[in-house]
C-alpha cells in the first residue's frame, strides 16, 4: 500500500481491513511516498503497534507506480496484491482472491464501489480522457492479485491507467482473467483521487468550450 498525504483515519481503515482478514498468512508493506501532512508520524506509530504483520518504507515522493514497484522488490510472499490507502478490503478478500487465482497467474476483479452520485461510477477512459467509462469495465490497480513472478517481470509505469497497461502486458505472457468478486471496497466519492482530478479537469475544459458531453447515460 502506497500512502501520500492520505488522512490517517482512512489509512488506518485500510490497514485494519487487512489485519482483519479471514486469511492471516500475509505480510503487509506500507510505502510512505514522502507524505508531508503529518500522517507519517501517526502511520509509523500504528505500524509499530502491528510490526509482526506490517513493514514500513519511506522515500521521497515519486508516485504510486514507483512506490508499488519498490514495495514489490521488498516483498517475500508468493503472491502480490495492492490496496489504495483510501479504500479497504472485505474480510474475505484475500481468501477469495487466492481461490480465484488457483489456475491462473493474475486476476483483476470488480469492486463494491461507494459513490455519492451515479456519475461517480464513471472514470476517464485511458484511450481518451475526455470520455468516461464505468468502473466495472476498467482494470483497477488495487484489484490486481497474482503470482509474484508476474509483478517482478512487469513494472508499473508512471502514467494514468498504469493498472490497465500492466494487465494488458501480463495477458501477453501469462494466464490472466477479470473476475467478479466485489470483495474490494472502492471509494469513488473521494474528491482528491487521481481519477476525480482528471475527471474534474476535463469537465471544466469541456464546459469552457461549450461542448461537454453528459456521460451519465453511457
Amino acid at each position: 500500500m502506497a500512502v501520500y498525504d492520505t488522512d490517517f483515519p482512512l489509512v488506518k481503515r485500510a490497514i485494519d481491513s487487512v489485519l482483519n482478514q479471514d486469511f492471516q498468512d500475509f505480510e503487509m508493506i506500507v510505502i510512505d511516498d514522502g507524505s508531508q501532512n503529518g500522517t507519517q508520524n501517526q502511520l509509523l506509530n500504528y505500524v509499530i503497534q502491528n510490526e509482526s504483520k506490517i513493514s514500513y518504507l519511506r522515500h521521497t515522493n515519486c508516485g504510486q507506480s514507483e512506490s508499488i514497484n519498490r514495495g514489490i522488490l521488498n516483498s517475500i510472499g508468493e503472491y502480490i496484491t495492492i490496496l489504495d490507502a483510501d479504500d479497504e478490503y472485505k474480510h474475505n478478500h484475500l481468501s477469495s482472491c487466492l481461490k480465484a487465482v488457483e489456475s491462473l497467474d493474475l486476476i483483476a476483479s470488480t469492486t463494491e464501489t461507494i459513490v455519492d452520485s451515479l456519475d461517480d461510477f464513471y472514470v476517464p477512459d485511458k484511450y481518451d480522457q475526455s470520455q468516461l467509462i464505468h468502473v466495472d469495465d476498467c482494470i483497477l490497480f488495487a484489484t490486481l492479485f497474482g503470482k509474484k513472478d508476474v509483478f517482478m517481470n512487469l513494472k508499473f509505469q508512471k502514467k494514468y491507467a498504469a493498472d490497465a497497461q500492466f494487465y494488458e502486458s501480463a495477458s501477453q505472457r501469462y494466464e490472466v482473467k477479470k473476475v467478479n468478486l466485489r470483495t474490494y471496497i472502492y471509494y469513488r466519492n473521494t474528491p482528491n483521487s487521481t481519477c476525480a482530478k482528471i475527471k474534474n479537469a476535463n469537465f471544466a475544459k469541456f464546459n469552457n468550450k461549450n461542448s461537454y458531453v453528459h456521460f451519465a447515460n453511457l
